[in-house]
């Protein structure tokens, strides 16, 4: 077998186009990994400068924290990233990880790692609060 084919149909009939995916799932990857690299280099340059004013210590701290935060939220998208990379080499891509219908292509369009359709999603934000990731 040669891997997945370029285009899939879904249960429902529903076409998608995983090249199309894997494009955009690819180019974030490389948009994600720069924005690490960046935020981690930001947190170096912070902690290796000399500063002796408290105040400007203090802000430079701040921003080392948001730095680290969003290199956080940018390193669990990367992950989540490359879960759906793995789910187009094992043509499982554009179904649901929990109930195995077919995720809207609408919803893969503008969320293209998305391992949930919008029922499955809606329920887990219901029981584990909005924006969470439960761990399979």
């Amino acid at each position: 077998m040669s891997g997945p084919p370029s285009i899939d149909r879904l249960a429902r009939g529903d076409v998608v186009n995983v090249e199309h995916f894997k494009e955009k799932l690819l180019s974030k990857r490389r948009e994600l990994v720069d924005a690490i690299g960046r935020a981690e280099q930001e947190v170096r340059t912070a902690s290796e400068g000399e500063v002796g004013d408290p105040l400007d210590r203090s802000v430079d701290d701040t921003a080392a924290d948001e730095g680290l935060h969003n290199s956080s939220v940018d390193s669990e998208t990367l992950q989540q990233v490359d879960d759906a990379l793995r789910r187009i080499e094992q043509g499982s891509y554009g179904k649901c990880v929990i109930c195995g219908k077919p995720i809207e292509p609408a919803r893969l369009e503008a969320i293209p790692w998305t391992p949930y359709c919008k029922a499955d999603q809606e329920r887990l934000e219901t029981v584990k609060g909005p924006g969470s990731t439960p761990t399979l």
